[in-house]
């Protein structure tokens, strides 16, 4: 019997670390932990690395950089390492970890030492731009402006706890400086020119999220309309069993996806305005987070998908 791939979570009492270990019952692993009263140790993350097949880092920025230069004192013997954190999204050296990217990503993905797990609000904004620009529908330097609103869930312990006491806010904008850490993220990987304009928001429910994306379809290249917008989706994203491009809706739940590692994708277009919204939902914490790590680790290590 070949003996099944070994992975450690480093940070696995997190919240992305605790829906990865749930995730990984379905896949064929065993998962090697270290005693919780060592978890921060350097030699016990250091001797846990060393047993592995793939570290899963699941950890603020600093503390993943600082457990990738613990992973590369074992030397030929280093794991492979999957980054959850916002720390290598834009790293010469680290594939990034969004399969749907292009034709070619989850090759790349396959055959990576490391891979920086997408962020949530990124995942949905690059799934529906990235193909209008590959198609030539948008040309690179267009002015996007990006609104998203996600659950409480994936903004900290301090965000959780103001939205689950009594009294806790219905809704909130926030990154209001415009430095939002994802701004990068999307920028590259969406293939634009321009910084995008991006302004994040929280909602008073827990897990959910929706990006939207507002287009004037006359400052698109070759007069397209919603339909063409539309079958460019359809047509990048066609056999995906996780990103499904659908039909618009006159009005969208942020929640509808809780629980769920799929992304839907539309367009809601006016033919008489001359202007569409893109949308993307997902969970924040499943396809936005966990899932997509549950998905990469499956691609790393030649495993079915669960």
């Amino acid at each position: 019997m070949t003996q099944q791939p070994v992975i450690f979570i480093d940070g696995e009492a997190g919240t992305t670390g605790l829906g990865i270990r749930d995730r990984l019952s379905a896949l064929p692993v065993r998962i090697h932990s270290v005693d919780p009263a060592h978890r921060k140790d350097p030699a016990a993350r250091k001797d846990a690395m060393a047993e592995a097949d793939l570290v899963v880092l699941c950890l603020p920025d600093d503390a993943s950089r600082e457990a990738v230069t613990i992973a590369e004192t074992l030397g030929q013997n280093a794991p492979r390492l999957l980054d959850a954190s916002t720390a290598f999204r834009t790293a010469p050296g680290w594939v990034y970890g969004f399969p749907e990217l292009s034709p070619a990503q989850s090759e790349a993905i396959q055959g990576a030492p490391r891979v920086s797990n997408p962020g949530c609000y990124p995942t949905g904004a690059i799934a529906l731009l990235r193909p209008l620009i590959d198609a030539g529908i948008m040309e690179p330097h267009y002015p996007v402006c990006i609104n998203a609103v996600s659950g409480y869930s994936g903004g900290g312990r301090a965000m959780i706890e103001a939205h689950t006491r009594d009294g806790g806010p219905a809704f909130e904008l926030y990154g209001l400086g415009l430095e939002h850490k994802h701004v990068p993220e999307i920028h590259l990987h969406a293939g634009l020119t321009r910084r995008p304009v991006f302004v994040p928001s929280v909602g008073h429910f827990a897990q959910g999220m929706i990006v939207s994306i507002p287009l004037h379809l006359d400052d698109l290249n070759g007069g397209v309309t919603g339909d063409d917008l539309h079958t460019a989706l359809a047509g990048r994203y066609a056999g995906q069993d996780r990103v499904h491009v659908l039909a618009a809706e006159p009005k969208l739940s942020a929640e509808a996806l809780a629980g769920r590692d799929t992304m839907e994708l539309r367009v809601h277009g006016n033919p008489h305005s001359r202007q569409a919204v893109l949308t993307a939902r997902l969970d924040n914490l499943g396809k936005g987070a966990s899932g997509a790590a549950l998905q990469n680790i499956a691609l790393m290590l030649g495993l079915p998908q669960a």
